[in-house]
């Protein structure tokens, strides 16, 4: 159902062996010519001199072709980013209201968890929505609050609790209702980890979602 509007975010450079270079999901959105994954994903110091340059990579195993991506808005406090690919639109992903997810609801999220390493072949799992969780919690003592911690204390927001597991691959894969393909949310494995598990010495392997009303918002910019 969704499979045709996921795609790969990774760089090329032709000099690279392999000159591919996976580094998360995204799916398209709006006229199909957008993108949307997670800022972290999205590379900020290119090598220009070397002609390195963002892509997205369309179709399934060999057939996989890279087009050339520019970044059109970058959300960092949501860490999302939209991005723009020229030559024949996608198949759009519609984007649903989060608000009305309830916990206990079913939903899945396809991507790629492992990346390039099997060949793009897009990978579907299903979740339940096990809570609707604040993005940051007090921490039990001054001393595990880092500066990112205590900025976002100060304007918490709502995320995605899932009961699924999920790869660092999975960054950028829609959560969608698996009877609709609507879109209500967007795995993110490193970016929500960072910030809610702070206290944690190790990361706890539950797997988060940001609410899609934020890829809505992003679009609209």
């Amino acid at each position: 159902m969704v499979s045709p509007s996921i795609v790969a975010i990774g760089t090329i450079l032709h000099t690279r062996a392999p000159p591919a270079n996976f580094l998360g999901t995204g799916f398209a959105v709006g006229d199909g010519n957008h993108i949307i994954t997670n800022a972290h994903v999205v590379p900020r110091n290119l090598n220009l001199e070397k002609k390195d340059s963002l892509a997205v990579f369309v179709g399934r195993g060999g057939s996989a072709t890279a087009r050339s991506a520019t970044i059109v808005e970058i959300d960092n406090e949501h860490d999302l980013a939209l991005l723009k690919i020229s030559g024949e639109p996608l198949p759009a992903l519609v984007i649903g209201d989060s608000s009305v997810i309830k916990e206990g609801e079913t939903v899945a999220f396809t991507g790629f968890p492992i990346g390039m390493v099997l060949g793009l072949y897009p990978v579907t799992h299903q979740a339940i929505v096990s809570a609707i969780t604040p993005i940051v919690i007090p921490a039990l003592t001054t001393k595990q609050l880092s500066i990112k911690t205590i900025k976002r204390l100060r304007d918490p927001y709502l995320v995605f609790q899932l009961d699924g597991t999920a790869y660092p691959g999975n960054s950028g894969s829609p959560l969608f209702d698996p009877k609709t393909g609507k879109v209500f949310g967007i795995l993110n494995m490193v970016f929500v980890k960072g910030t809610k598990e702070n206290v944690l010495a190790h990361p706890s392997g539950i797997s988060y979602a940001i609410p899609s009303n934020y890829i809505r918002a992003i679009m609209k910019q």
